[in-house]
């Protein structure tokens, strides 16, 4: 705990994908698994890990409004959004309310909006590019379901871990 007039210590950093990919290369189970390198960047927070939540919607963001907007617990959010580029399922808003309410991470496999507004959040973003236009509501999706992510399954249990060498998942706290 920090003294009076003192900063708090900075939080852990999260391990590096590069040494987990070390650790597990010899691993051919399926318990560890690496996404394509086909994400951006695009959060205040570089390097990030967690136990996933996982969200699956198409062009609609309204159970990714609910998820961010309920406590996040370090969690990492991960949204299939069937890798669409013609809307945005988080923009800045929804990116303050993840980092208010406590998520490590958002990983959407489509698109984000509001890149300054995301970049000066502290949460972190992946995501496959970069689309101005808003998604409609229709409430439709499911949450708390198997994804697949570029063709990588994740599932909610899992935990990932992101940095900028790349997105790794497991299916166990990896350290």
């Amino acid at each position: 705990m920090a003294h009076p007039g003192q900063p708090a210590s900075p939080a852990p950093l999260p391990p590096a994908t590069c040494d987990l990919c070390d650790a597990h290369k010899e691993g051919d189970s399926g318990a560890f698994r690496v996404l394509p390198p086909v994400f951006q960047s695009f959060g205040g927070v570089l390097a990030f890990c967690g136990m996933v939540t996982t969200v699956k919607c198409f062009e609609d963001n309204s159970l990714v409004k609910a998820a961010v907007d309920s406590p996040g617990q370090g969690r990492v959010l991960v949204v299939d959004g069937g890798g669409s580029l013609r809307r945005a399922l988080v923009g800045g808003n929804l990116a303050a309310s993840a980092a208010r309410n406590g998520w490590a991470g958002i990983v959407v496999n489509g698109c984000v909006r509001d890149a300054a507004e995301l970049a000066a959040t502290p949460v972190g973003i992946r995501a496959l590019a970069l689309m101005p236009l808003p998604t409609e509501k229709r409430g439709e999706g499911q949450a708390g379901v198997a994804v697949l992510i570029q063709g990588v399954p994740v599932r909610p249990g899992d935990w990932l871990c992101a940095d900028a060498d790349g997105i790794v998942v497991a299916d166990r706290p990896l350290a």
